[in-house]
């Protein structure tokens, strides 16, 4: 059964209609087409994804146009970077709250001495384990530098 997370995201494209808000509009629907593709794929296209799984898409979308963004500016069209932020912020209403980088990092020292992790050798178990307790609440390559710097 699908989440809240997809009715909201249902719920916030009707408002933006009726309320004329079309780029808001045309971001929820890149993103319930996202959400639609990703059902397909899973083979769960009846029953729906569960909130986690649409956090996913969420996180994959966002960083899609972070990186846009960035190619962006760097071909100085200031203009099109612009709205890609501005659609990774409306997208970013959808994730969780993310850790500072003082939480992250309090995390990744607790995952370190539980696992026992010494060297940059042990990086791909502690970043494992990192992200399967924040899940979405952190960038994954956030997390990778954090470890990277930790174990060195």
């Amino acid at each position: 059964m699908a989440g809240a997370l997809k009715e909201r995201i249902d719920g916030d494209l009707k408002t933006a209609l009726l309320g004329g808000d079309k780029f808001k509009a045309q971001v929820l629907r890149g993103l319930k087409a996202a959400v639609l593709n990703e059902e397909v794929a899973q083979g769960v296209r009846d029953a729906g994804l569960e909130d986690a799984a649409i956090e996913q898409v969420v996180a994959k979308e966002v960083k899609k146009r972070n990186e846009s963004a960035e190619l962006y500016e760097q071909n100085g069209r200031a203009d099109a970077a612009e709205d890609e932020r501005k659609e990774a912020a409306i997208l970013s209403e959808y994730l969780p709250a993310q850790l500072s980088e003082q939480e992250l990092q309090e995390i990744i020292d607790e995952k370190i001495k539980t696992l026992g992790a010494s060297s940059p050798a042990d990086m791909g178990k502690v970043i494992g384990a990192v992200k399967a307790e924040v899940g979405t609440a952190a960038d994954g390559a956030t997390v990778a530098q954090l470890v990277k710097q930790t174990l060195q």
